[in-house]
């Protein structure tokens, strides 16, 4: 009897809920897989661009490039991702990953590799996830219905954040024991899988009230992004929801690229301090996103909301005060753990409250915060450079808690926000 009862508490559990589903399913071993070959690209590339140059200021350049196309081409990506099949613009998407793997692995171990392959190549894959990212999210909504939508973005915040840890080090330990080409092998593999998983995707056909299909052309591409603008601007809801969603990553995710200093300067460390920095950020975002996945139906409040985002800028300002390491790792945890509460709330709140016709041009909006970090990489440099790391990442932790406060008092439609999912 006690058994019976212990199996009925785990059934109730809604952790995973969402990966009862077939078809969502797929979409997210797809997910995990496409991203940990994005994470070992990042470390691959970086490792190789060094290796060639031996220049701590094109480890910046590469860096830029390969984030550059995520603010050039994310809106013509979110119209896109409206007009046409989503699905196949996976395939393709990933199909073209894997084959840029496989150029490059065979360049390395062929010894016919340059600085511009490097160039042109992470700019193509830079170039290629920005095209996927609106269709893969937008998809999310297609397959799980409003009732799952929180907990299958939570569950795919959890695979990115996953993916983040295991990326890297597998990354360094397939660079140290058989050299970079096969790096870009495996991570060819792993695209080459994702495709695999995409393809048997069933998407269901959603129909819209006025009649809309993602494969009608009567709009110009031009006249479509300047729709899905117009949206976002004349929405005050979406407009917050937007800013208070893209302009965090710009003020607050840069803190990462000042993590060195930190370890060497402020905690008398060396790399695997920083390391250990690092780490930490990606267990309090898995475990974010896992306690997000477990909310059920309260995936639509706008006070957690607007919490979860004032506590990833007061969490930063607390670390950037640590004088010890110990403390420094309670707080980047809570940063970690905050950031990713908020960021899957709001990504969910955008998609349920955005028309299904509309939905792949605001997520590519959204997704231009992606093609922030860079920028914000700048700012949080120029600040280091005058002030010092610490009070860097004060003076932007500061700024990301009032951007919350001020969100939520310029916009009471978001604090009283309290959206419930239809059940099916």
């Amino acid at each position: 009897m006690h058994f019976i009862n212990v199996v009925d508490k785990i059934k109730k559990i809604r952790t995973f809920e969402s990966l009862s589903l077939r078809d969502y399913r797929l979409l997210w071993l797809g997910q995990i897989t496409t991203s940990m070959g994005q994470w070992m690209d990042q470390t691959a590339r970086s490792w190789l661009i060094y290796q060639l140059t031996g220049s701590a200021w094109q480890l910046g350049v590469i860096s830029a490039i390969r984030g550059a196309p995520f603010l050039l081409f994310g809106i013509p990506a979110g119209v896109i991702a409206d007009r046409y099949d989503r699905k196949t613009q996976l395939i393709v998407a990933q199909t073209v990953n894997a084959i840029l793997n496989v150029i490059l692995a065979t360049l390395i171990l062929t010894r016919h590799i340059q600085v511009w392959h490097v160039y042109v190549t992470g700019f193509l894959t830079g170039t290629v996830q920005t095209f996927q990212q609106p269709s893969r999210q937008t998809m999310i909504s297609d397959l799980v219905g409003e009732r799952h939508l929180l907990n299958a973005i939570s569950l795919n915040s959890a695979a990115l954040n996953l993916s983040r840890s295991l990326g890297p080090a597998l990354c360094g330990v397939l660079i140290s024991a058989f050299g970079i080409d096969v790096s870009y092998y495996i991570q060819g593999g792993f695209y080459a899988f994702a495709t695999l998983w995409t393809a048997q995707i069933r998407v269901p056909r959603i129909p819209t009230p006025t009649g809309y299909t993602r494969s009608s052309t009567d709009k110009s591409m031009l006249a479509s992004a300047k729709a899905g603008l117009s949206y976002i601007i004349s929405n005050r809801l979406i407009l917050a929801l937007m800013i208070l969603g893209m302009a965090p990553i710009l003020l607050g995710m840069p803190y990462t690229s000042l993590m060195p200093d930190f370890a060497v300067k402020v905690f008398h460390g060396d790399q695997g301090t920083q390391s250990l920095l690092l780490a930490i950020v990606g267990v309090g975002a898995l475990v974010g996103a896992l306690t997000i996945a477990s909310l059920g139906s309260k995936q639509g409040s706008g006070k957690l909301m607007i919490a979860g985002a004032a506590a990833f800028g007061l969490s930063l300002v607390l670390f950037s005060r640590s004088p010890v390491l110990q403390m420094a790792l309670v707080f980047v945890f809570l940063a970690g753990f905050s950031n990713i509460s908020y960021t899957s709330q709001n990504q969910t709140v955008i998609q349920l409250i955005t028309p299904p016709e509309l939905r792949g041009r605001v997520l590519g909006v959204y997704l231009l915060n992606r093609g922030l970090m860079p920028v914000g990489s700048f700012i949080a440099g120029a600040l280091a450079s005058s002030f010092g790391s610490p009070w860097a990442v004060t003076i932007m932790g500061g700024m990301c808690c009032i951007l919350a406060i001020g969100v939520a008092i310029s916009t009471p439609s978001l604090w009283k926000l309290n959206l419930k999912p239809k059940s099916y």
